[in-house]
């Protein structure tokens, strides 16, 4: 028997946008339109409007050339912006939907949890489903019935059971749909980020679950934003970016490009070609990370460096540079400033370059602004308000297995150790 759970050639997919919204269309409506279509081209012909679906439609690849292989046992991460095709991957892998061009062949039977309430009937009942879902997945009574238990316990909606999902909450349907996908012995697990829409207790318990299933030698596909889960639970991961397979490695080496790659706009400022009438100013501006390369995230505890590139038309004696930190609503977090930080800086004629060296951001995850300032202590020659952006992204960061959240209203995170000296 092959070792070869998952293969991947070619694999393209692309969809029609644009289009316009067919109707339910009548026999009458279809031989009206019959009669019409011929005056209705050669009117458009004489206007020079095209006439063919190319005139009203446009194409997408969502997936263009992906190829790769994944072995049995495998937890792979699949990584990527929002539209870079990983849903559309998971969808031809669960054959929801066909390919374009390529192929993909999954040897084994597949549990996928892609959307919540996937493959659930609203009118029937939680155990209907439960049911329906295990025959979909091959699975006999007697398998189920063995499971049934575990499932419904997992799910925690013992009361509402035989109830109809429609009348579920979208939490109680994730619970539910990501228990049967789990529960029910897939060879292959196929889980996209509807995790999301769960609570933090829940979330533990579905990739405490995907662990487990992991363990037991089985084969688990994840899609996650979260790059602490994919670290923390994957041995390999895979980055798409606009369709296109771009990294296939370990997932340190995968997530340290991906957050490279991130938003690097967000993270330069290029001053306007017009110089302003100041005598002093910013020309320059780039968040770079410990690669060397552009970017505007971190991990949470990463390291980063701000290079300002400034011009003079003077002698400044005492130029005193300053970075200040923010929340993405205004909030301010940290500020360096140089007479503080490090004293008095160099004299300038002409301007130069300054770095600001960052060690161990302790910054929770979300988004934060960095605005830049230039005076020399009595004049302000410059001040550019939120001109960059920096991305903290989420990591383990304690031994507990769960980081540190925002939500509170907490903007920074500091390491930590307890002591327990019970009777």
């Amino acid at each position: 028997m092959s070792d070869i759970a998952i293969r991947v050639e070619g694999l393209s997919k692309q969809y029609r946008i644009g289009g316009k919204q067919e109707r339910y269309r009548t026999l009458r409506d279809t031989l009206t339109d019959a009669v019409a279509a011929p005056f209705r081209r050669a009117g458009r012909l004489l206007r020079g409007e095209a006439t063919g679906a190319a005139g009203l439609d446009q194409t997408i690849w969502a997936l263009k050339d992906v190829s790769f292989e994944v072995k049995r046992g495998e937890v792979v991460g699949i990584i990527g912006a929002n539209g870079a095709g990983k849903s559309t991957l998971l969808k031809i892998l669960s054959r929801i939907t066909e390919p374009t061009e390529g192929y993909a062949d999954v040897f084994g039977r597949v549990g996928s949890l892609l959307e919540v309430g996937t493959g659930f009937h609203p009118e029937l009942t939680g155990r209907e489903n439960i049911y329906l879902n295990g025959a979909i997945l091959g699975m006999t009574r007697e398998e189920i019935d063995r499971k049934f238990d575990e499932i419904v316990d997992f799910a925690g909606v013992e009361k509402f059971i035989d109830t109809p999902v429609k009348h579920y909450s979208s939490g109680m349907g994730l619970r539910l749909g990501f228990a049967v996908a789990a529960h029910l012995d897939p060879e292959i697990l196929v889980v996209d980020e509807v995790l999301a829409v769960g609570d933090a207790a829940f979330q533990k318990k579905c990739l405490g679950k995907m662990g487990e299933v992991a363990s037991e030698g089985r084969t688990v596909l994840f899609v996650s934003h979260n790059m602490a889960a994919v670290q923390n639970l994957c041995g390999r991961a895979i980055y798409l970016r606009e369709g296109s397979l771009v990294a296939d490695d370990t997932p340190d080496v995968v997530i340290a490009e991906y957050l490279a790659s991130r938003s690097k706009a967000a993270g330069r400022y290029i001053a306007p070609a017009q110089p302003p009438d100041r005598d002093a100013y910013f020309t320059r501006a780039e968040l770079i990370t410990t690669n060397g390369e552009g970017s505007s995230a971190i991990p949470m505890g990463g390291n980063f460096t701000l290079e300002l590139e400034f011009k003079t038309r003077r002698e400044i004696s005492t130029p005193v540079f300053s970075v200040r930190l923010s929340t993405i609503l205004g909030e301010n977090v940290v500020a360096w400033r140089t007479q503080e930080t490090y004293g008095e800086a160099p004299a300038t004629l002409n301007g130069g370059v300054v770095r600001l060296y960052v060690k161990s951001a302790n910054l929770l995850p979300g988004h934060y602004t960095l605005s830049l300032g230039l005076t020399n202590g009595y004049t302000t020659f410059e001040v550019l308000e939120k001109v960059l952006e920096l991305e903290v992204v989420p990591r383990q960061i304690y031994l507990g297995g769960k980081g540190p959240s925002s939500k509170r209203g907490e903007k920074i995170f500091t390491p930590c150790s307890w002591t327990f000296l019970y009777d």
